[in-house]
């Protein structure tokens, strides 16, 4: 089992930096002051986001071995596991890093906004990559959050606060934007992969194994989060990749009808559990039942 450092507080990770705490439950961090450290895989019960500046660091997550480079800012949150495993060894890290606890937020009008940014899940290949400007618009938000923290005036301290992390995660929002359009022919390559992913899925008969092929199946056997493969979808295509493999499905479904399968035939073969399954999937697709479909292209033979 490797070591793991349980980042429960922004104190543990204080700590395990040989930084003091500023705030009990916000912490930002200047690589530059604290480096060299010692390579640690920590398991967060906090949020953080940190801009990191080294060169072709390797880190494990997921399907494999990613490497990322300058201005790469990683986003991760309560629950996720990331890091490189403690080796013995130390480094020199550069960058910024900024953690604050879920309970800086509880009950206001940020943990209600939290649901809707989604790159706290993204894998560490699917992270921001943030150019000269982006990246100097983020640190001077984390130098903001670092002098209210600094200050010793405690009126209006946490809405403050919570209102300049609010902020950084809005130009999160924007930046992940523009990457999207920036990647658009590296997101293309996905769509492509998505179709072929759901052929082979049908090919190999796993469907009459696992059922329906899902979004999170697809992501999964793509080597992608669930997040932001959906989000890559919808930027693609305009529709929810829900949207997308239903209708791959209700395709599929036609063609089988029209040659010949009966209602029940072609929902056992695609995997659903009942033919109503399919008949409710069709006539919220397609606006007809599949008897009706079936009856009007092949004129009511």
């Amino acid at each position: 089992m490797p070591k793991i450092l349980n980042v429960k507080s922004v104190h543990d990770y204080n700590e395990y930096l040989g930084q003091k705490d500023s705030h009990q439950l916000v912490s930002v961090i200047d690589y530059a002051a604290v480096s060299p450290i010692r390579h640690s895989l920590n398991r967060y019960s906090v949020y953080g986001l940190f801009l990191r500046d080294d060169n072709n660091v390797e880190l494990s997550y997921g399907c494999g071995q990613y490497k990322y480079g300058e201005s790469t800012l990683l986003c991760v949150s309560p629950g996720q596991i990331g890091g490189k495993e403690d080796n013995g060894e130390t480094c020199d890290i550069k960058g910024w890093a900024l953690l604050f606890h879920p309970e800086l937020i509880q009950g206001t009008f940020v943990e209600q906004k939290m649901k809707s940014y989604k790159y706290f899940s993204y894998n560490v290949n699917e992270a921001l990559h943030l150019d000269k400007e982006a990246r100097a618009t983020i640190i001077e938000c984390f130098k903001m959050i670092q002098n209210e923290l600094n200050d010793s005036c405690r009126e209006y301290k946490k809405e403050i606060l919570v209102g300049i992390i609010d902020v950084v995660l809005q130009y999160c929002m924007r930046f992940y934007e523009l990457q999207f359009r920036t990647l658009k022919h590296e997101n293309n390559d996905i769509l492509a992969r998505f179709e072929k992913c759901l052929n082979a899925y049908y090919e190999n008969e796993r469907q009459l194994v696992e059922g329906l092929p899902t979004v999170q199946r697809c992501a999964n056997d793509m080597c992608m989060s669930t997040n932001y493969f959906a989000d890559t979808i919808k930027r693609l295509t305009g529709i929810t990749a829900s949207e997308y493999l239903r209708n791959f499905i209700i395709g599929l479904a036609k063609g089988r009808m029209i040659g010949g399968e009966t209602v029940s035939q072609a929902a056992y073969n695609l995997g659903f559990e009942y033919p109503q399954h399919l008949s409710r999937m069709f006539k919220k697709t397609e606006g007809c039942t599949p008897s009706e479909f079936i009856a009007r292209t092949t004129g009511g033979k």
